[in-house]
């Protein structure tokens, strides 16, 4: 048995890669931060209860699930940060107004979401609560191509939906919660045929409205169409109203709207969006409004957020040029450490020798050494192995 090999889809992070992601997470927080989102670190892993609260199936089986040896419990490794930040907003911090925060963790995944997809994706993201005006989500989407915008990867299409026009669908048409599942599974991969299948004994209009959902995709226009195809539903003409008034809050943004996007659609209360770029096969990012999430916690405050996968974004964003480092001899004589300090203070890499490496140190990135030349010490190129 090779003990060096680690689970499918599980994979060390090496160190040209682990700058990358580093300097992004940076990047991205003290961005959130100079815009008021504070940072908040959830644990690991939780109870279950707590970890799956509002999300229903779409986290039940995505998350691992160990038994605490302390209480007998079962407890989960999280699948996503976002349930645990509403529990923090909801339960311990307790404020009564708006509260924006911001997150970055590692997330542990039963199974891959793609062919390429890692198991431990490293997420980040912001959420604000408090504010059920759409003046919060344009916030968080404002936030969300910022982001992208500062890390080289912009968004080519910011895809917007909203999951209150399948709801009232549902609701009108009395589907029972086994006929929504598999609906909603046929949304997702906009899959005709059994859509057609599923929905044949189902009451007009709803029938009609749910087989037009599909085409309900496209630029502003696509709103419209929804108006006209979809029946005159006071939910749904609030939904189709909000997206109207995002799209008019939004319009210098590569904006697009899906109405058959349900993805979150047992977490999800109202708007959706996803951003995509032209190098990436899926959603790069995901994020939208999730009102109902605090109940379980005591308080059904509102909200809405974004989260993104770093290590996907990472592989988007141009590689980042390695450090120059310095060499520096051992000892300490005639100020050889001031200098080292000085160097480092300037910000310079600099690696003291051991003993009995020579010959490696371009290994460690060493393109430059610190020599002491008429009594001054001073940077020389490195030429050929050191």
């Amino acid at each position: 048995m090779r003990h060096w090999l680690l689970p499918e889809s599980i994979e060390d992070v090496l160190p040209l890669e682990a700058r990358r992601l580093e300097m992004l997470r940076r990047a991205l927080l003290d961005e959130f931060g100079l815009r008021g989102y504070e940072l908040v670190m959830p644990p690991l892993l939780e109870y279950i209860e707590s970890l799956l609260t509002g999300s229903g199936r779409d986290m039940d089986l995505r998350t691992f699930k160990l038994v605490d040896q302390l209480s007998g419990r079962t407890m989960g490794i999280r699948a996503d940060i976002t349930p645990q930040v509403a529990r923090i907003d909801a339960h311990l911090l307790n404020r009564q107004g708006v509260t924006r925060l911001c997150y970055c963790g590692s997330v542990l995944h039963t199974l891959p979401s793609g062919l390429t997809a890692t198991r431990e994706p490293l997420q980040i993201g912001a959420e604000l609560y408090g504010h059920t005006g759409i003046e919060a989500d344009v916030e968080v989407i404002r936030l969300l191509a910022r982001a992208l915008e500062i890390t080289d990867v912009k968004a080519s299409r910011l895809d917007l939906g909203h999951v209150g026009v399948f709801r009232a669908l549902a609701a009108r048409g009395g589907l029972e919660a086994e006929l929504e599942q598999e609906l909603f599974a046929v949304m997702q991969t906009k899959d005709m045929p059994d859509l057609r299948e599923l929905v044949r004994h189902v009451p007009e209009p709803v029938r009609s409205a749910l087989l037009a959902l599909p085409d309900c995709y496209g630029g502003p226009e696509a709103l419209g169409r929804a108006l006209e195809l979809l029946p005159g539903d006071a939910d749904i003409a609030q939904a189709v109203s909000d997206l109207g008034k995002l799209a008019a809050e939004l319009d210098d943004l590569p904006l697009s709207f899906d109405l058959a996007d349900l993805r979150g659609y047992h977490y999800h209360s109202g708007v959706v969006f996803a951003a995509y770029c032209g190098a990436h096969p899926g959603a790069i990012a995901l994020g939208g409004r999730y009102d109902k999430v605090g109940m379980a916690f005591g308080r059904g405050r509102p909200a809405t957020g974004f989260s993104l996968d770093l290590r996907e974004l990472s592989r988007l964003d141009e590689i980042s040029p390695v450090p120059r480092v310095i060499m520096a001899p051992a000892g300490k004589e005639n100020g050889l450490h001031e200098a080292i300090a000085d160097l480092r203070a300037r910000g310079e890499v600099v690696v003291e020798a051991l003993p009995g490496h020579e010959g490696t140190w371009t290994e460690a990135g060493c393109d430059r050494r610190l020599v002491l030349r008429a009594g001054k010490w001073t940077i020389e190129s490195i030429q050929g192995e050191v």
